[in-house]
This record gives structure tokens, C-alpha cells and sequence, in this order.
């Protein structure tokens, strides 16, 4: 796959600054990403240096998608190994605005959480300063949106009111995937979950050969994707990079199946065991979402005590393993590549191509990144790091190993590798070649995994599953 018409989608850049967010060096960290990808080496480091005009055109409408998750951890108010950071997000403008020369359309977008607060979000990354900046010294409009159509306010994990949003104001395309589709294959009792309580609604969308998705037009319209995913853990799919960080241009989460509701003896993977204790939990999770369907997807305060004393039984999410969340997981992943097929081959018409269309960057966040109990709720981790590249399957798999993992044992990133119907790489693991500041890890893949490592802890349901075999000293 030829996602940038150089032919460097091989290279992945690796840069190690110190662990701040301080402007001035998250620019020099990026000066450095950019010049290790070979962008316009000519005019490097000269006041004529624009390395993205090798890739965006004037006149280009240009997405940019940070990971915009939630306003904040889970339980903390702390949010800097949480979202993308507005530093990263800044300096990425910068050099799109150059490359523009004041043309084109500069789009930062995601679809957070449906339950977090947007405007928050914006405020925490200075979103709104950004585009003031430019729109007084350039007269130049950054455009910002919640590609969501609907937010859901909680009270106790319990969805209490629904509200309506203007969602992607291009509107959403639709997508059947069929046999292409990553779930083709996938022996299913038809108990996909998606991300609401009517479960039921999640299988008319993956049903008889159909596999539809609906996808943010923005996205699809744009000349130039740049994928601003955060380094962090992810309870459902071990990490969430480049190729996850995908799920913020979908409209409607109840499309996506997450897991597919039962134990493994009967087909499912929302709970690891298949003791009696966890049949009864998914038979009562059942019972009572479909009950606040019945009351129109919306519950008070007797649904929320049924919920705390669920808990009480059951045990907290922080300490049990279900909906998913666990290296068993054979379900989010499929919907993830599925999402990055529509992305690189869909048309606006919801046709498909036989080459991808867009031209793609994928930068990762690692200043201070996302361990444990990710995505919304993991402990900080200061890596001081960036990785960049053209190729998402490739950016990732050099992520997770130096996160201290094998990508081989992470179903996303392995399975990209292998896909056949609308592939995302056309080329093997061992091309892959980094560049970096830290010796150790510039070259092939095989001399990175003998490097030092950063030593992420995975999600509980995910410890002694997914990491490297041998014991590397930490950098």
C-alpha cells in the first residue's frame, strides 16, 4: 500500500526528548520526526525548511485527528496521558499552515467518549486560542469538530439523558464491507455489543453477509489525513495507536461491535472464564440494559442502585474482567481494521477503489504517555518520546515494541499485517526501517527488539499475555 507517493512508507522515525510539553521542545522534537522521515532534506533546519510540502498540496483540505477520548482520567482530573496533547496538536498546525501558504482548510476533528464534554476537551488543549491565533495574525479559520451525533450524560455509569449533536456537518456515509469485511470470517452467534444498551440494534448492522459502518464525510473528503494517536494501553485491544485511534471518525458506536456478549464455551469473549459466576453476570447485564431500552435508553436512580449493587457482587471493573476486556478479545480488532480499510479505500459515495486515496501521517503522542488500566484511566508514563511514519501497520508495530511488547501477540497489529481484501501494507515486518536519535533503536526491526525498551504495564486483562519474552533493560 502506497500511502505517500515518496515510497517511504517503510520508515518510521523515533525521536527521545525530555518528558515536558513546554512548546519549544515538543517543536525541536518534531523538527527532529520530520527531517528523520527525509522531508524536504534539501532546505533542512534553513529558514526555507517546509518539510510537509512534499506531501501537502496548496489548496488541500487537511484532517487532523487527535486522540480527544476525554476531558480528563476517568476518576483524576489529570489529562496529559489521557488525550493528545494541544502542544503536539500546535506544532503539527505550524507546519500544515506552512505547507498551505494560507490556502486549503486546516480541520482538527475527533468523536471523544460519547460521554464526554467537547467544549472541556477544547479548553483543556486550548483548542479555541489556536484558532484564534491564526484567524487574527492570518486571517487563516481552523476549523474544530465533535464528529459525534449524539452525547450521553452519566450519573453513576448510567446513561441519564441523550442529547443530539450536529455531528459532522458534511454528514456520514455508509459502508458494507460484506466478505471484505475482517468479521467474514469470524464464527459468530450473532451477540456482537456495540457501545450502547440496545445490543440488538449492533447486529442488524453485521448481519447475513452485511458489515456497515457510518463514516464522518469530513474524513473521507479529506486530501491529507495526520493520525495524532496517544501512546497508551487499551483494555479491549492492548494498545491504542495509529490504527485505533481510527474510531473517532465513525458516527453512530452502536455500529462497532466491541465484544460479543457470552463466555468462550458459548462462543463469546466479553469474560475470559466460563464458570457459572460469569454466565449469570452476562445473563444479568443482559436483562438490564435491555430493561433501560424499554425505558428508552435512559435510567434513574433505581437503575443506578441495581448497577452499584451489580458491582458489590460482581466486583468493580477495576478489579474484574469483563465486556471485552482482555487478550481473548476477537472482536475489537476486526472492527478496528475494518474502520482503516473504509478510511484508506472508501469512496464518498460509499464505493470502494482499488488503490487507497488519501495521503496519511501518523504522529504518536509518547511525550507522556497512557499505561495500565487505558484508555481513559491509565496511570501517567513518561516516555519523552515521538513516532512517526507514513504507514499506520508500520508506525504501530514499532510503537507497541517499544512500549515492551510483542506486536506479534497484539490481534490489531498483527492481523493488519495479513490482510488480504483491501490491504493496509504491501510490505513484511522486516522492511520496516527506524531512524532515531537513540542509536539503539535506528535499523530493522530485529535490532530495535534487542534494544532497550519503556517499559509500559499492560491492562490488567492483558498482564502476561502481551509482553516481549526477554527481559531488555529499560532505556
Amino acid at each position: 500500500m502506497n500511502a505517500l507517493v515518496t515510497g517511504k512508507e517503510t520508515l518510521v522515525s523515533i525521536v527521545k526528548s525530555i518528558s515536558s510539553y513546554e512548546s519549544s521542545n515538543v517543536h525541536q522534537a518534531l523538527e527532529q520526526l520530520l527531517f528523520q522521515l527525509g522531508l524536504d532534506e534539501r532546505n533542512a533546519f534553513t529558514p526555507r525548511w517546509n518539510p510537509l510540502r512534499d506531501f501537502i498540496s496548496k489548496g488541500d483540505k487537511v484532517l487532523i485527528k487527535p486522540n480527544l477520548i476525554r476531558q480528563s482520567h476517568l476518576y483524576k482530573p489529570d489529562w496529559e496521558h489521557v488525550i493528545t496533547h494541544g502542544a503536539v496538536i500546535a506544532a503539527v498546525v505550524q507546519y500544515v499552515f506552512r505547507a498551505l501558504d494560507g490556502t486549503g482548510k486546516i480541520i482538527i476533528a475527533d468523536g471523544p467518549q460519547t460521554d464526554s464534554d467537547f467544549d472541556r476537551i477544547c479548553e483543556v488543549l486550548q483548542l479555541e486560542k489556536l484558532k484564534q491565533h491564526y484567524l487574527r495574525e492570518y486571517g487563516y479559520e481552523i476549523q474544530i469538530l465533535d464528529l459525534r451525533e449524539e452525547r450521553w450524560l452519566e450519573r453513576d455509569m448510567v446513561i441519564v439523558d441523550r442529547i443530539k449533536l450536529p455531528g459532522d456537518p458534511r454528514g456520514y456515509v455508509e459502508f458494507d464491507l460484506g466478505e471484505q469485511s475482517e468479521f467474514a470470517n469470524q464464527r459468530c452467534n450473532l451477540r456482537y455489543y456495540g457501545a450502547d444498551y440496545d445490543f440488538y440494534q449492533a447486529q442488524k448492522y453485521h448481519l447475513a453477509g452485511h458489515h456497515r459502518y457510518r463514516i464522518a464525510r469530513t474524513a473521507l473528503e479529506a486530501d491529507v489525513f495526520i493520525n495524532l494517536p496517544k501512546l497508551k494501553t487499551h483494555k479491549k485491544a492492548g494498545v491504542t495507536l495509529s490504527l485505533k485511534n481510527i474510531v473517532g471518525v465513525h458516527g453512530d458506536r452502536n455500529y462497532l461491535p466491541h465484544f460479543v456478549m457470552g463466555t468462550p464455551a458459548e462462543g463469546g469473549d466479553e469474560f475470559p472464564t466460563n464458570n457459572v459466576k460469569a454466565k449469570l453476570q452476562s445473563r444479568m447485564i443482559r436483562w438490564f440494559k435491555a430493561a433501560l431500552v424499554h425505558r428508552g435508553g435512559k435510567g434513574g436512580l433505581g437503575a443506578r442502585v441495581i448497577k452499584k449493587l451489580g458491582y458489590l457482587v460482581f466486583g468493580p471493573t477495576k478489579e474484574v474482567i469483563r465486556s471485552g476486556n482482555w487478550y481473548g478479545n476477537d472482536t475489537t480488532w476486526r472492527m478496528t481494521l475494518d474502520l482503516n480499510k473504509i478510511l484508506f479505500y472508501g469512496n464518498v459515495d460509499g464505493t470502494f477503489r482499488r488503490q487507497p486515496r488519501q495521503k496519511y501521517l501518523t504522529i504518536i503522542d509518547g511525550i507522556i504517555g497512557g499505561e495500565g488500566d487505558g484508555p481513559m484511566a491509565p496511570d501517567p508514563k513518561p516516555c519523552g518520546v515521538l513516532i512517526g511514519g507514513f504507514n499506520p501497520v508500520a508506525v504501530d508495530t514499532v510503537g507497541a515494541i517499544l512500549m515492551g511488547f510483542d506486536y506479534r501477540k497484539i490481534p490489531t497489529i498483527k492481523r493488519a499485517w495479513d490482510i488480504q481484501n483491501f490491504p493496509l501494507v504491501a510490505f513484511k515486518p522486516e522492511d520496516i526501517q527506524c531512524k532515531s536519535n537513540v542509536l539503539e533503536w535506528s535499523g530493522n526491526l530485529f535490532n530495535l527488539e534487542k534494544g532497550p525498551h519503556l517499559g509500559f504495564e499492560p491492562h490488567f486483562g492483558w498482564k502476561g499475555h502481551i509482553e516481549r519474552d526477554i527481559a531488555e533493560s529499560l532505556l
